[in-house]
């Protein structure tokens, strides 16, 4: 059945398909933290069907996602990632400015709390992706609401957390992601669904 999905969904271009495939060698034990396949062509579809102009990332990795979501921005169009290492980052950045989109990407090296404060409070984000660690979402969605124009989404990866988040004992991640999931749905400024795609994605609209 996963084979029939991605063979049904847009496929990776070159460049795409190396940064998977470079992030698997180079990283086997963390490869883990990259976007599944299928989620490139569905952020790049919502930065489409928005018209987002200004993306942000919190948690950038080796850049696929990133690389996905900025070749669907406008030759104007900017995304902020959000990241702590230099080291992942760096194949980011051969990627990027392999497909010609090095320009449209910010990458900050720094917290990514420290980041988001910085920006304008005002709203004038469009589309945010997160996908950091799994304790700071609350506070990422905290400091994004705010910053979000009417009508604009926040995504955000690993919602169901290997299916722990059904469990009432989850402790570490798991048990962050389910705090999570019960802020985002008492939170009336946003409307949510939860997709059943890859480990799970929030796609939040806000009001």
């Amino acid at each position: 059945m996963y084979d029939y999905i991605l063979a049904h969904n847009p496929p990776l271009d070159a460049v795409q398909r190396d940064i998977v495939e470079i992030t698997r060698q180079q990283f086997p034990e963390a490869a883990g933290m990259q976007s599944a396949e299928e989620q490139g062509p569905l952020l790049a579809f919502l930065v489409r069907l928005i018209g987002a102009r200004h993306v942000v990332e919190v948690g950038t990795f080796t850049g696929f996602s990133a690389l996905s979501m900025a070749q669907a921005l406008p030759a104007d169009g900017t995304l902020i990632a959000c990241d702590v290492s230099e080291e992942w980052t760096a194949y980011g950045r051969e990627a990027w400015a392999k497909a010609g989109v090095g320009d449209r990407i910010q990458l900050r090296i720094a917290p990514a709390l420290e980041t988001l404060r910085a920006m304008p409070a005002g709203p004038h984000i469009d589309l945010a992706y997160l996908d950091a660690d799994k304790g700071g979402y609350i506070a990422y969605w905290e400091e994004l609401v705010p910053r979000l124009r009417p009508g604009g989404l926040i995504v955000a990866d690993n919602v169901l957390y290997h299916g722990e988040v059904a469990d009432p004992s989850a402790t570490g991640n798991a048990l962050a992601i389910r705090a999570f999931n019960d802020h985002v749905v008492e939170d009336h400024r946003m409307e949510a669904v939860i997709l059943t795609v890859a480990d799970g994605v929030t796609l939040a609209r806000k009001r």
